[in-house]
């Protein structure tokens, strides 16, 4: 069997679709019907192929293939059979695919950050090799799944026949892209960003170094003379770091496609990029007609809390602490030290820990497998997120207005975590060197000063005052994408045009030929002018 499709009605999918909250009754088999109260802007009902990426990527994803279905598009979600998050849903059928690893190679994947903490005593050469031995790790788990579903030739081929209208894909794993390319389909990007700034030369967006920072430097829009130099020499070494980063997913599309095309080409035909960001935590920058920002798309799916409903209720209130999908377990050193601490709060504690439970947890403190973060923060009860700065995690925090102790380990954790403790919405603490000194400091900030719950509930309200839900602009514009077969007049033609061209050298060269031929003109007519003033002097 190379591939498996399910369909929405089977009951397993219903149970399925809500064991990521972690609580399950028959009333939350009705949670998604009531997320959205738009009804689908046409009557025109269309065939939908999403190829999501696996981990906190898919919350994103199947929130826009669950709304989609629920309004009556016919929504295909394609997945491996062994994944981290996902799963069937109640409003999308599956195409599962087999992969060759199982469940404790992804186990072994989840677990590289655990071990890199334990290892936080090494040298800076030794943690560099540690950091790159875990980036490896992650990188072949995205590799193997790639090359799994790319090369079923009979799944491709079931694919190809279903007729789909669009395909809605995170190009950070560019599978997706692929896919819609050999098929002849538009696609529909929902992204964070990726890295180097792949998606915004992909896009034809232009990103001045001047005052658009890049990623990992930490600077602002307003940079000094000495950042600026910095962050240039960031922005020329982009395409050379992204082919490199990417360059076993050139040869795919290589092999996949049967044509000499890198990724980036392959990413400039896409018709919509759905962001995931907002503009209040970034900085002011160009962005082209068809990018559409969508950050916090997943804030206003809700579920209820049966299961904790004991433990949101209480005078001081209660802290959620998660550190993502990749993050559910921490070595014992650490986990003493966040016990240590939270022993000598009085709120209560719900943390998503799938470790081992010490002995010695404190009353107020409840380890659960999974935790439903989103429903938590929205709980008025909620005082504080302890977080790993994830997008996902920051818009939830964000927009239920919870000041937020930020703990940022990798990708762009660390750029999240800095932009909103600038703006005064949380902390930021450093896991690798955590003491419950530093962290009781951190918690007890967010907790007792009132500027951080004041400013998150100003950044709240800027962040909420709009006028379409993102949930309802991304289906929009999934919808527009699907019914005109693409958006082409949205693309820019500056992807086609090579740098020379794009930087207009080629006439600045051109001009400068002319001004250069006239300056010698001029100067030939002056000197012949000059010689027959001279003759002439002389004869007098």
């Amino acid at each position: 069997v190379t591939f498996l499709v399910t369909t929405h009605t089977h009951t397993l999918n219903l149970l399925r679709d809500n064991m990521w909250c972690g609580v399950w009754t028959p009333d939350t088999i009705f949670a998604n019907d009531t997320a959205s109260s738009s009804s689908s802007s046409s009557s025109y009902l269309g065939n939908l192929l999403v190829v999501p990426m696996d981990g906190s990527h898919w919350v994103g994803m199947k929130a826009i293939a669950q709304e989609m279905g629920r309004r009556g598009h016919r929504v295909t979600v394609v997945i491996p059979e062994v994944s981290m998050q996902m799963g069937p849903g109640k409003y999308y059928d599956t195409v599962i695919h087999p992969v060759l690893y199982d469940r404790a190679y992804i186990d072994s994947v989840t677990s590289v950050h655990k071990d890199m903490m334990q290892k936080s005593a090494q040298s800076f050469i030794q943690k560099i090799k540690t950091r790159f031995a875990v980036t490896q790790k992650i990188t072949d788990l995205i590799y193997r799944t790639a090359e799994s579903l790319l090369f079923n030739d009979s799944l491709i081929s079931h694919l190809a026949q279903q007729g789909f209208d669009a395909v809605l894909t995170d190009p950070m794993v560019p599978t997706g892209s692929l896919i819609a390319r050999k098929l002849g389909i538009p696609t529909i990007n929902l992204l964070r960003g990726m890295p180097f700034f792949l998606d915004m030369r992909s896009a034809g967006c232009p990103c001045p170094p001047s005052y658009v920072p890049r990623f990992f430097t930490g600077y602002s829009d307003k940079m000094s003379f000495k950042e600026r130099v910095v962050n240039t020499l960031v922005a020329l070494l982009e395409p050379l770091l992204s082919r490199l980063l990417y360059w076993r997913f050139d040869q795919m599309a290589y092999q996949f496609l049967g044509e000499e095309v890198c990724v980036a080409e392959v990413l400039s035909d896409s018709a919509i990029w759905l962001l995931r960001i907002d503009l209040i935590l970034e900085f002011p920058r160009p962005l082209m007609p068809n990018m559409v920002l969508v950050g916090g798309i997943n804030c206003n799916v809700r579920n209820p809390l049966p299961e904790v409903r004991s433990w949101v209720s209480g005078e001081f209130g209660f802290v959620v602490f998660t550190l993502g999908t990749m993050v559910s377990d921490l070595p014992e050193e650490k986990t003493s030290i966040f016990l240590e601490a939270f022993r000598q709060i009085p709120q209560k504690v719900i943390w998503r820990y799938t470790g081992q439970v010490p002995d010695n947890v404190p009353e107020n403190v409840k380890m659960m497998g999974w935790v439903p973060q989103n429903d938590l923060l929205a709980h008025p009860g909620a005082r504080a997120f302890i977080t790993h700065a994830g997008s996902h995690g920051i818009f939830e925090g964000l927009c239920h207005a919870v000041p937020m102790v930020m703990m940022p380990m990798r990708a762009d954790q660390h750029d999240n975590a800095e932009r909103l403790a600038n703006k005064g919405a949380g902390v930021v603490v450093d896991i690798f060197s955590i003491t419950t000194e530093s962290l009781l400091q951190g918690l007890n900030e967010v907790l007792h000063d009132v500027r951080y719950k004041e400013d998150v509930q100003k950044l709240s309200a800027l962040h909420k005052d709009r006028p379409v839900e993102p949930l309802d602009l991304s289906v929009y514009w999934t919808e527009y994408v699907m019914r005109h077969k693409g958006a082409k007049h949205l693309k820019p033609a500056g992807i086609d045009l090579n740098w020379i061209q794009y930087f207009c050298l080629d006439v600045i060269a051109l001009l400068a030929s002319v001004v250069l031929l006239f300056g010698i003109l001029i100067v030939k007519c002056m000197k012949l002018c000059f010689r027959k003033l001279s003759r002439k002097r002389k004869r007098d």
